[in-house]
């Protein structure tokens, strides 16, 4: 006791709780701080509060006052913030500031504004409470049936069996009631038992259990006639349609539409008397709370499938509810700094400098999961480990932690007599206790474990007896810590009991000199007892980001990769909280979307909207049920979208302005919702968005559609700026308000938008959403209008996402053309042409592609359309370049462009893939090189380059850098060939242009060969020639494998060269793609020539077979190359003169690009050759 007196009485000693008293869902409010100049309470009113305080009773304050909760009715004492019976928030909401005050205020303790004029109680603040509204909701139902009801209505007179099944009714209704059940029907002798509604928890499953292991021990241990009772027990949790109200037995009762009561009853029906039998998901979601028998799959009436069943046996003794509910540790990813100083903690402390951490965090953010690791990482350290946890059922139990800690301690097991439990405790006791004898006198009744007749018990005050127990227990920790380090854990110290945060606010205080680290869990709305200190520290665990949550759901799916929508889209809705990536990652593999290919996880078709894990599904929506008054006004905002505004959500609700932001203002207290701005310009976010896929789901089908038909006409009329930059919102909810027709117009909408934008991934979305919309629409002209126009749309976006040449676009070019045919003259023929012309060229079915141009052509010509004579004559030109018809394809890029005006309406339609200006432009710029004009080629590349970034077109300026990228590669260029391929590469992959991404790697990947880095160069040519034919595309294909060769033979590889130009010329000769033919021999004659692996003869065949196909294309910088090459050849043979003459009238007839390599080489040779003559 002296040691006792010692402590700071005014902050440790026992004293009354003020305003520390426990909301039924653990919530606790902060303690109000007592004034200085406030009298001092009496010795004997502090004895009197300590005492209703140890035993554990609420306190209310002097100047409470009866209130009733307006949704159960529920008798409440004046100031209660929560109902105690169905757990609604009754504060009372500044709609102001949106601080929560007590139900009795008039005005608000924050800012001072009115609460009786401007707000009215929370509960009430957009009317009455919410009728029974059907909703989907996960419930855990329980279904219990008395056995032999029948023999004992033969046993005893109707009276009698009345009072007995009367008491079992009313026994049976107080226990599913004080384990926050409902009971929704007597059904003869059975009782059907709802848990999670109407207010969800984050632990039904476990509540039903714990009501059902309560059901059969009542039962068997009362003492009037009910001994002769016995019951089946039989519990199932999934999905239901719960609310509207049928007629029962006289009564309306919420009808409940589902196969988990069925279930439930199936399960009862094969149950042994007094004993419960519950279904996989309830299993599952229970964990290791509980022992369990497992009996097998059974065949159960009604269902198809045998059902796996489990039988209960009881409570588990672990060590914490984590243990408990996760079947394996998640990996710890993302908290190295959060380890690291837990480590530095525990090294102060080791050197007797104790140390407090209080690690924070929302639930599932990962505290356990950290406590864990630092145990890990102290696994080889000598030291001793003492864990405490609180639980949500025992908030009100004094010392419950401790106590669970000491019967672990102990290992105390359920079915343990009296007096083997009393040895277990003695011998735990024995080397730690400072007076061992005493200490189990103290701990023994704690424990509920009789003394009997070897062991006075001490005649002590409930006081004193504290106080003793309080300095036993730290005595016990100085014991352990002059022996070795002591680590400390107190997991989940907001639901620990009042009691119990007194002992440990104490052992703060003594372990400051202690080699003692004390790591303490909560949640963020705990308030620790004790005051600050230099030794106290607090971390608060932040979500993980982008990569760690990556990580995590590779960890999760052991290793293998995810496809990238799905692992998108299991971030975005899971916030960075690790529980929430863990579980939604299991939801998905075993949800049958994914294929498992052994290293790698593939999608079964397209990705559907996720389901919410069962794990996660109560505990989402267990807030929002106690704000059922504001339940319709969530919904909407949930079908609104995870953001949405004050303006919208007001003009969609019509609710008045008080109390919409009573009730906007009660979400984000509740922190349902995060608000940024004031009211009228307010904008609101869902603190996560699974949550807001909860609240949604919960919706059912014909109220869903009723709130997004709400919100499209209230967008519509009130809202055209934003329907104008997003008419896929629109889209969206006309979709999914069962308006088929307007969405489909507005998904046609959102995809041309989207297109413009060059947003081309988004694009195929939406047409794609509208195709498929149409298809349930009944088959008239109109119908074929909107899906011509849809298949057009569709072709344009694929080209960007797949490729000119892919099948998804010659798919959805031809079913366009077909619909064509099906009308009368059409406009949108001209586009599906073109659109087909894109394909058939990108595959190098030129003779095809040219006469699809001739058509464009002759349309252009018979409309007067300019702007199809721009795309028209592009068509025509790129058609003839490849099939080296030179000079007809430079007229065809002059005239297309003389045509070209940026702002003609027809132009921008024509514009969905790439700007047919740009086009003209570019393709002029391979033209003129290629005719020997180099220094314009390069200025009409980057006038090509410069009209992409004026018009802002993202795929135009990927297009024209890759064409640029062309003419550097033919210029020999290498830098500049580096950086626009870099440049493209970027963009491309930004925006998902597939073709050019392809395009631009294989020249990054030559142009990194020439700089030196021949194997990394490599690489990417040849992935970027994959792409390409993955993509459909043939076009390039001879000019790609010349850049190979050109590769292999930097890498002295020249036998794979070769087989790559041999490859070029079988593609050339299949495609008749011939633009390039010229270099094809002349690099097959220089590489054969090189290494000697042809006589000259052969070598001379090859190049003067380039020089003739030069010559008669009109290539002039190939017939220079060529003729160069034939010249170095003469040269060695000693023909000087030859050579001379061959080479320079070529070279004079050039008028420019004197500084290119090529017209160089050729200047330096004919000086030597000048030389010799001389």
């Amino acid at each position: 006791m002296a040691r006792l007196r010692a402590w700071p009485r005014s902050r440790h000693a026992w004293q009354p709780d003020r305003g520390r008293s426990r909301s039924p869902r653990g919530r606790r409010p902060r303690r109000r701080q007592q004034s200085a100049a406030s009298p001092r309470r009496s010795r004997k009113a502090c004895f009197r509060r300590n005492m209703v305080r140890w035993r554990c009773t609420w306190v209310f304050p002097p100047w409470s006052a009866s209130m009733e909760c307006p949704i159960c009715k529920a008798d409440l004492p004046g100031g209660s913030k929560f109902c105690t019976k169905c757990g609604a928030d009754v504060s009372r909401v500044c709609s102001t500031c949106g601080r929560p005050n007590q139900a009795h205020s008039n005005f608000c303790s924050d800012c001072g504004a009115s609460l009786t004029l401007d707000t009215p109680a929370s509960p009430t603040a957009i009317g009455q409470p919410p009728s029974h509204t059907a909703e989907h909701r996960q419930l855990s139902v329980m279904f219990c049936d008395l056995v032999d009801s029948v023999a004992l209505a033969e046993r005893l007179d109707p009276e009698s069996l009345r009072d007995v099944l009367t008491a079992y009714q009313r026994r049976a209704t107080e226990i599913v009631e004080a384990a926050g059940g409902v009971v929704a029907q007597y059904q003869g002798d059975g009782i059907l038992a709802y848990f999670g509604y109407p207010v969800a928890s984050e632990d039904d499953t476990e509540r039903a259990i714990r009501a059902g292991l309560g059901l059969v021990k009542d039962v068997e241990s009362s003492a009037s006639a009910l001994e002769k009772l016995r019951l089946r027990v039989g519990i199932a949790t999934g999905m239901v349609v719960i609310g509207e109200f049928v007629a029962s037995a006289g009564a309306d009762q919420p009808a409940i539409v589902g196969g988990t009561p069925n279930l439930a009853a199936r399960l009862q029906s094969i149950a042994e008397p007094n004993t419960i039998i519950i279904a996989p998901t309830t299993r599952r979601l229970a964990g290791g709370l509980f022992e369990y028998a497992d009996l097998g799959p059974r065949n159960l009436k009604g269902f198809s499938q045998p059902i796996r069943a489990w039988q209960v046996l009881g409570e588990s003794v672990v060590g914490s509810r984590i243990e408990a509910l996760r079947s394996a540790h998640t990996p710890l990813i993302g908290r190295e700094e959060e380890v690291e100083l837990l480590l530095r903690r525990w090294a102060r402390a080791k050197r007797g400098e104790g140390q407090v951490v209080l690690v924070t965090g929302e639930a599932g953010i990962g505290k356990s999961r950290l406590t864990l690791a630092l145990q890990e990482r102290l696994a080889a350290e000598a030291h001793t480990r003492l864990i405490y946890h609180g639980s949500p059922y025992h908030q009100d139990s004094a010392l419950y932690p401790v106590i669970s800690q000491l019967v672990r301690a102990a290992g105390i097991e359920h079915e343990d007599s009296a007096d083997q439990k009393l040895a277990k405790l003695e011998t735990a006791l024995a080397p730690t206790a400072e007076n061992p004898k005493e200490a189990l006198s103290l701990f023994a009744p704690l424990l509920s474990i009789p003394l009997g007749s070897q062991h006075a018990p001490l005649d002590l005050t409930p006081q004193r007896r504290k106080d003793r127990t309080f300095r036993a227990l730290l005595g016990q920790l100085e014991v352990l810590a002059t022996r070795q380090p002591v680590l400390m854990v107190l997991e989940d110290a907001h639901w620990f009991d009042p009691t119990s945060l007194e002992i440990f606010s104490l052992t703060v205080e003594r372990i400051a000199s202690l080699p003692v680290l004390l790591v303490i869990t909560a949640r963020p709305e705990f308030a620790p007892p004790w005051p600050s200190h230099a030794y106290v520290s607090t971390v608060t665990l932040n979500r993980l980001g982008k990569h760690e949550g990556e990580a995590l759901a590779f960890s999760i799916a052991k290793g293998k990769e995810l496809p990238p929508e799905v692992l998108n889209r299991i971030l975005e809705h899971t916030d960075g909280v690790p529980l929430f990536v863990e579980e939604l990652t299991k939801t998905v593999l075993e949800s049958g979307l994914l294929h498992d290919e052994g290293d790698r996880y593939v999608l079964r078709g397209t990705l559907p909207p996720l389901a919410i894990p069962s794990t996660l599904h109560a505990s989402l929506l267990a807030r929002l049920d106690r704000l059922a008054a504001v339940k319709d006004v969530v919904q909407t905002a949930a079908a609104i979208g995870r953001e949405f505004s004050y303006s919208l959500i007001a003009a969609v609700t019509g609710l008045i302005e008080q109390d919409l932001r009573a009730a906007l203002a009660q979400l984000v207290a509740a922190e349902l919702i995060f608000q940024r701005g004031l009211p009228p310009e307010a904008k609101y976010l869902f603190k996560h968005a699974l949550v807001q896929d909860a609240v949604y789901a919960s919706l059912v089908r014909s109220r869903r559609q009723q709130i997004h038909a709400q919100i499209a006409r209230a967008l519509e009329e009130q809202f055209p700026d934003g329907v104008a930059s997003e008419p896929e919102m629109l889209a969206h909810h006309f979709t999914a308000a069962g308006l088929t027709e307007r969405g489909v117009l507005y998904w046609k909408q959102a995809g041309q938008h989207a297109s413009d934008r060059s947003a081309f991934v988004e694009a195929t979305r939406h047409f794609n959403t509208g195709i498929e919309l149409l298809k349930t629409l009944p088959d008239t002209p109109a119908r074929t209008q909107q899906e011509l126009a849809l298949h057009i749309g569709l072709g344009a976006a694929l080209i960007a996402t797949t490729g000119h040449g892919s099948v998804e676009v010659e798919h959805a070019y031809l079913k366009a053309h077909a619909l064509c045919l099906q009308m009368d003259e059409t406009p949108e023929l001209a586009p599906v042409l073109l659109g087909l012309w894109r394909c058939y060229i990108a595959r190098s079915q030129l003779r095809t592609a040219r006469e699809l141009g001739e058509t464009l052509l002759r349309l252009s010509n018979l409309n007067d359309d300019p702007a199809l004579a721009v795309v028209a004559h592009y068509a025509l030109g790129q058609s003839s370049l490849l099939l080296a018809e030179l000079p007809e394809a430079r007229r065809h890029f002059e005239d297309g462009f003389s045509h070209y005006s940026p702002e003609q309406r027809r132009v921008q339609e024509f514009r969905s893939a790439h700007d047919p200006g740009v086009s003209c432009r570019s393709y002029s710029a391979l033209c003129l090189w290629l005719l020997g004009f180099p220094d314009q080629a390069h200025a009409r590349g980057q006038d090509a380059l410069a009209l992409a970034h004026e018009l802002k077109h993202p795929f135009s300026v990927a297009y024209a850098l890759c064409c640029c990228a062309f003419v550097s590669q033919f210029r020999r260029d290498v830098r500049n060939v580096r950086e626009q391929a870099e440049a493209a590469v970027a963009l491309a992959t930004e925006h998902g242009f597939a073709p050019w991404a392809a395009l631009a790697t294989s020249f990054r990947g030559w142009a990194l060969a020439m700089e030196g880095k021949s194997e990394k160069g490599l690489v990417e040519l040849q992935q970027g020639i994959a792409a390409l034919r993955a993509q459909g595309a043939g076009i390039w294909l001879p000019f790609r494998c010349t850049m190979l060769a050109e590769v292999f033979d930097l890498l002295g590889n020249t036998e794979e060269g070769l087989r790559s130009l041999a490859e070029a010329q079988t593609l050339m000769d299949q495609t008749e793609e011939r633009w390039w033919e010229a270099e094809i021999y002349r690099l097959q004659g220089t590489l054969l020539l090189r290494h000697s692996m042809a006589p000259p003869a052969e070598v001379e065949t090859w190049l003067r077979r380039a020089l003739d196909v030069a010559r008669r294309q009109e290539a002039r910088s190939l017939e220079l190359r060529a003729a160069t090459s034939l010249a170095r050849l003469w040269q060695h043979q000693g023909k000087h003169a030859e050579a001379h003459d061959l080479l320079e009238p070529v070279y004079d007839w050039f008028t420019e690009g004197f500084d290119a390599p090529d017209l160089k080489e050729a200047k330096a040779l004919l000086e030597e050759f000048r030389g010799k003559t001389l």
